[in-house]
């Protein structure tokens, strides 16, 4: 081997930098300890605990668990919640008017309804029937389309919390090409809008979306939110993209998203891990933005 070549190789391998693991569940611990000092700060001036009501409709175990979870979020922060238990044959009617009375309370700071709700349940109206102020979840139509025209509005969960795991390791957005590969109300759909906002050039793929893989190839950020485990290859991510897992599946070994993770630290430029990627910023961000709303209301 000729010292020329040698020299390339030793060149090629020094410019060679480790993808960049974006931590969410490290953040969501640091933003945590913020969020306990502006709870604090809310107590002392209003003498009041800023309260999260959560909705739980019929027996759903994965379900009871993300509320748990919830409750487990706003107790370390020094938040209360209230737990609304429904039984499975409860009517749209009566979910409204639950609704109704939170939106009501004034201790009442933020509303979560627990998806998805029982099928004879018409659960866009009763995501709707939600105040825009209490939608820290960020679920209504009003909501989006505040957030879509960059005016005051709380931001669906998870693509939030995507923009803020982004925004905190300093990832380069505007002018970059990004895919999200789904559609949904509460993901795709917010999380194209967001990055939009942030002045990406945004595709949108789903399932008749022919040749995926052609439009993977092309992005610069990638965000697999379609809810299919695995769909996206590892072999179609270019070189030094962006990759944002959103998706969650449990698995024998622990769990795998909606993207092929093998050998992605070797191709992208900074990902999510899964677990601990996007998914403990969700939860975050339904904390936070309910902290943000309890401030709001006592005119902090």
């Amino acid at each position: 081997m000729s010292t020329e070549t040698k020299t390339t190789e030793v060149s090629a391998s020094s410019a060679q930098v480790s993808a960049t693991l974006l931590d969410g569940k490290a953040l969501a611990g640091e933003i945590e300890t913020a969020l306990r000092l502006r709870v604090d700060a809310i107590k002392a001036k209003t003498g009041r605990t800023p309260i999260l009501a959560t909705i739980l409709v019929g027996e759903d175990p994965a379900s009871a668990t993300y509320v748990r979870m919830k409750g487990n979020a706003c107790k370390r922060v020094g938040m209360d919640s209230i737990r609304v238990e429904m039984p499975s044959n409860t009517t749209t009617e009566e979910l409204m008017a639950k609704i109704d009375e939170l939106n009501n309370s004034q201790d009442v700071h933020g509303i979560l309804l627990q998806h998805p709700v029982p099928a004879q349940i018409d659960e866009r109206a009763c995501f709707e029937q939600i105040k825009l102020e209490k939608d820290v979840d960020g679920v209504t139509c009003l909501g989006f389309g505040r957030m879509s025209m960059q005016e005051s509005a709380f931001g669906s969960c998870t693509p939030q919390g995507i923009m803020h795991l982004l925004h905190h390791n300093n990832i380069e957005l505007a002018g970059k090409e990004a895919v999200v590969v789904g559609r949904s109300a509460i993901l795709g759909k917010p999380m194209a809008q967001m990055l939009l906002n942030a002045n990406c050039t945004v595709t949108i793929c789903h399932s008749k979306t022919q040749n995926l893989a052609a439009h993977v190839q092309r992005a610069e950020i990638i965000v697999g939110a379609v809810g299919v485990p695995e769909l996206i290859k590892s072999e179609w991510i270019k070189q030094g993209a962006v990759v944002i897992d959103a998706g969650f599946h449990p698995t024998d070994t622990g769990g795998v998203g909606d993207i092929e993770m093998r050998g992605v630290e070797n191709i992208a430029s900074a990902y999510t891990p899964v677990p601990g990627g996007v998914g403990p910023m969700t939860i975050n961000t339904l904390i936070r933005q309910t902290v943000d709303a309890a401030e709001k209301s006592a005119g902090l």
